[in-house]
């Protein structure tokens, strides 16, 4: 504020000293206003991106643009500039950048304990919703910066503070070298800025994940909602910036493309027209962000070639990464192909000095220079309401303009100037003549070849050659003349002295003796010599881009599969129902759906897979999975019922392809167990290469809740947050189901009500309209939640894990509850070690629905072995213990009226297996989900060998972009992370 309040003082100041000095002599002599033009003729002026004058005329006076066009007078008081053969353009607007900001102090503290409440009064209850920042108040001009960003062509920035989730407003800045703060700031309060990223500036714990920054968000905006309908008494600086900004632009940035979406879904829920901050590679989905309907800002941070010389490491390197490197640079033009309005930015390049390389290799991978143009001069204007005064050269705006050699976006032309507010930067001198080349000329007997580079670049370089022997010289090349001192003959120094002109090198040489001898010598090779232009030849080349697949990594489809109708013939059929195991039995799945189960089936136009010796089930269901997950868990408070799994799923986790290896189907994505209430289940079909829409069945509404070690927080060394005990576990239930029971009565009443995403779930609950899947070891707390349900009047739905089940299976019974098991872990810590391999049957011999799940991406794709073991492990019949893995999860989910079992009507979710579905022997041939095939046996088989090739022709590449000098990254493992219950993440 105090910076805010000087700035505010300056342009008072500066006011009163113009109307003084316009009106009123000054004490040492009468001052008059310059009211001199500057007059730049004979250009190639591009007055925008679709509009090119020839020959033509810009006239500037006090820093704006005054006329433009092909035949303007030349007023009489002006500087005349003849810019011949060279060319005119707006000026770039960079949208999103950090300039001049400092970063925030980082929050001190630490330690075992964790920060639940907010440190500030009167602001938002989150630290992390600054919307009240005004990133002027915290800005400095930066001469070194600001060069750095004339020199990459841009004259006006966006700048805000890039710290916290709702990051306040930015200021709009000219980049006028010559400026001071009053008249570079164009704008204090130019946009309002979002993020998913948390605040350096507070230890404040919530949100740990993104999911948990998206329910914060939401929340925000249902609280600021509450707040302007003025049912607060107290006022809240956050939501009170964040009404006062509403009208300004809305810049939201993400990581990738699934943020993208993310942003999208919070904008079309609450009416808010985001506009994105891209994370490189939309390419991927680009027919999702098509859909979108909103503009981007694309940052150009192409990644470097992986430097893949040592074929161990090169080994390890992900084809995906491989992919991203190759296909990142299209993604620009598969913006314009799409016509999805963007803008270009520099953000995440270390320095503006990067940009042009970049913006380059864009446009050599299809973006059209036109298009390149328009998103760093008009687009970005537009998007900034600032049309009229940035981004064009029309009458009345701002003098922002670069002189070039050339057509801006060819890699010869050369930056002379560039004038911001009508302040001219001189980055090349435009009257330096480019002498590069190589020339033969002979001196006091002996002929030499003097070779040149960069005589254009500021300093020259001079290699002088008699024969092949180098020779030591020093020279300079200024003003247009060359001045070059070596050795001669007899070690003695020549000293030569010269211009070109046409070509030609022109001048004297000095001899040791004092002699003077005339020198004239043609240039025999521009810089572009053979080397070169074999060099110019291979640039010119279009470049090779992988073919994209679906999704775009290993084992992905070329194009998306199709439903088909299918028959599977002469197969032993597991039905799961009534009908139990047919022999020689033929399924037809017809519109997704099974039509018929029967022998002698007629296939019509249908597909026909043989079956002949192999076994048919339904698709496996994995109750209990952390599969296709961004993140787990939501660590930050003791309820998080407000975050959804919907909002982190990964539909490009090879573990999904892995998963259909394994026959599985279904799973229920479920959040972690960092809390006792847990956040929303996403229960999905694993169509590899579908969309998250796709995949999810929003229908089904599942929560997650935890008992125990992990929600106390035994194993995580701290100490701050409640509950320590088990006893505090049934407390914090206690204490949110009435909680929730009074929320609804306010709800119901009439009354007005704050609108709680927290307290909407848990009533969803008490009215059994989502249900519980209980993380859970010990009989004690099994006992306690049932209790709890029955005093607050629903049924908890699964137990999950449940390894003291066995102790409890009666009550369970009892009380409706399923159980959902592991089929012989135990040991693994202190509250498992009562844990027996029985669990399973004594469950469900005592009348509770048992499904077996994997809580891990490595054994979910066994499901089928881990159903198995049931069969030795209390002597339960096979169809029992398959139907734990398929019928029984189903039934759990509330998915058995559409998948578990074969039976007409259903899901056409079914797999062909090789052998007994028991058996280790046996594999999964082709898993099919609702008619379509999403995995083959045969097909895979092919497939790896595909990936084989691809890594080896995008090696060949790498290896090509190292030998040609060009930038590397280190080969590096990705390992993959396994996501469990207990795994957390933290967002910055």
């Amino acid at each position: 504020m105090f910076l805010k309040k000087i700035l505010l003082a300056g342009l008072v100041f500066c006011s009163f000293v113009m109307y003084g000095q316009d009106y009123f002599p000054a004490n040492d002599g009468v001052k008059s206003k310059n009211e001199n033009y500057t007059v730049f003729t004979n250009a190639t002026i591009h007055t925008s991106p679709t509009e090119t004058i020839k020959n033509g005329t810009l006239v500037v006076q006090d820093g704006k643009v005054v006329r433009v066009g092909k035949s303007v007078s030349v007023p009489a008081n002006a500087i005349t500039v003849d810019l011949s053969g060279k060319h005119i353009y707006p000026s770039f607007i960079d949208m999103y950048t950090n300039f001049g900001i400092k970063k925030p102090k980082r929050a001190g503290g630490g330690g075992r304990g964790s920060q639940y409440d907010n440190t500030r009064e009167g602001y938002y209850w989150n630290d992390h919703i600054r919307s009240e920042v005004q990133g002027i108040d915290d800005f400095e001009y930066s001469s070194k910066d600001a060069k750095a960003y004339i020199e990459a062509g841009f004259a006006v920035v966006a700048t805000h503070q890039h710290d916290g989730i709702a990051r306040g407003t930015g200021a709009l800045i000219a980049l006028n070298s010559e400026g001071n703060t009053a008249n570079r700031v164009l704008d204090q309060n130019i946009a309002q800025y979002f993020s998913f990223d948390k605040s350096n500036t507070s230890r404040q714990s919530y949100p740990t994940s993104k999911m948990g920054a998206m329910s914060l968000m939401r929340q925000l905006h249902h609280d600021l909602d509450w707040y302007e309908k003025g049912n607060v008494n107290t006022k809240d600086l956050s939501l009170e910036a964040l009404t006062r900004n509403k009208s300004l632009p809305q810049f939201f940035e993400g990581d990738d493309v699934y943020d993208a979406i993310r942003i999208d879904g919070i904008g079309d829920q609450f009416g808010l027209n985001y506009v994105i901050v891209a994370g490189g590679n939309e390419y991927k989905r680009i027919a999702d962000i098509k859909k979108l309907n909103r503009t981007f800002i694309l940052p150009l941070d192409f990644p470097n070639a992986y430097d893949v010389e040592d074929p161990y490491a090169a080994a390890y390197i992900d084809l995906a990464d491989m992919r991203h490197w190759n296909q990142a640079p299209t993604n620009p033009k598969q913006f314009e192909t799409n016509g999805i309005p963007f803008a270009l930015t520099t953000f995440k390049l270390k320095s503006p000095k990067e940009f042009k390389g970049q913006l380059m290799k864009a446009i050599k991978h299809g973006l059209s220079k036109e298009k390149a143009l328009a998103a760093l001069t008009t687009v970005p204007a537009q998007l900034l309401g600032k049309s009229n005064e940035i981004g064009s050269l029309k009458s009345g705006a701002w003098a922002n303009f670069m002189i070039t050699s050339g057509e801006l976006f060819e890699a010869k032309t050369k930056l002379y100037e560039h004038w911001v507010q009508g302040q001219k930067t001189v980055v090349k001198d435009m009257n330096t003549v480019d002498i590069d080349g190589t020339y033969t000329m002979r001196m006091a007997g002996t002929s030499y070849t003097l070779a040149v580079k960069n005589s254009t670049g500021g300093k020259a370089g001079f290699i002088l050659k008699d024969g092949d022997d180098d020779i030591k010289s020093e020279g300079k090349y200024a003003n247009g003349w060359v001045n070059l001192t070596f050795p001669g003959r007899g070690n003695k120094f020549v000293r030569l002295v010269g211009q070109v002109i046409n070509d030609r090198f022109t001048g004297k040489a000095v001899l040791p003796n004092g002699d003077e001898e005339s020198v004239s010598a043609a240039r025999v090779a521009a810089e572009d010599d053979k080397k070169g232009k074999d060099k110019k030849k291979d640039d010119d080349k279009a470049p090779v881009i992988m073919s994209m697949t679906y999704p775009n990594i290993a084992f992905g489809f070329e194009q998306q599969p199709n439903q088909e109708d299918i028959l599977i013939k002469n197969a032993t059929v597991w039905t799961n129902e009534a009908d139990g195991v047919l022999e020689n039995t033929d399924v037809l799945i017809k519109d997704g759906k099974i039509s018929k189960v029967g022998k002698n089936l007629s296939a019509g136009r249908a597909r026909v897979i043989d079956g002949t010796g192999k076994h048919v089930t339904s698709g496996i269901i994995d109750e209990h999975s952390h599969i296709a997950a961004f993140a787990i868990n939501e660590a930050g408070h003791n309820s998080t019922a407000e975050v959804r799994m919907s909002d982190v799923i990964n539909p490009d986790d090879s573990d999904i392809y892995r998963n259909l290896a394994g026959g599985v189907t279904s799973i229920q994505l479920l959040h972690g167990s960092a809390n006792p209430i847990g956040g929303q289940s996403a229960v999905m079909k694993l169509k590899w290469g579908a969309s998250i829409d796709e995949m999810l069945l929003e229908d089904k509404k599942f929560i997650k809740f935890a008992l125990g070690e992990n929600v106390k927080q035994s194993n995580w060394q701290s100490f701050s947050r409640f509950p320590q005990t088990r006893m505090g576990v049934e407390q914090v239930f206690v204490d949110y189901f009435t909680r929730a029971k009074e929320y609804e009565a306010q709800k119901n009443s009439g009354k007005p009500y704050r609108f709680d995403e927290e307290m909407e779930t848990v009533v969803d609950i008490l009215n059994e309209e989502r249900y519980i899947s209980c993380h859970s070891y010990v009989q004690s707390e099994i006992n306690m939640l049932m209790k709890v349900a029955d005093r607050f009047n629903f049924r908890i739905n699964t137990f999950t894990h449940i390894l003291e089940g066995y102790k409890v299976a009666d009550k369970m019974a009892a009380h409706g509850v399923g159980g959902s098991t592991f089929s012989d872990w135990w040991a693994y810590k202190y509250e498992v070690n009562d844990a027996i391999p029985y669990n399973a049957a004594i469950m469900h011999n005592a009348g509770v629905v048992v499904a077996i799940n994997s809580d891990d991406g490595e054994m979910s794709r066994r499901l089928n072995q881990e159903a198995g073991k049931i069969v030795k492990y209390g002597g339960i019949s096979e169809e029992d213990a398959w139907k734990m893995v398929t019928l029984n999860p189903a039934k759990l989910l509330h998915l058995d009226d559409r998948t578990g079992s074969i039976k007409v009507g259903k899901d056409g979710d079914v797999v062909v297996w090789s052998d007994h579905p028991l058996s280790i022997k046996a594999k999964a041939e082709q898993t099919i989900i609702e008619g379509t095939v999403y995995f083959d046996i045969n097909r895979d088989l092919q497939l790896r060998k595909d990936v084989k090739a691809e890594k080896s022709k995008l090696i060949e590449m790498m290896l090509a972009e190292k030998k040609k000098g060009l930038k590397t990254q280190p080969a590096k493992s990705k390992e993959k992370q396994r996501l469990h219950c207990d795994t957390t993440e933290t967002i910055h």
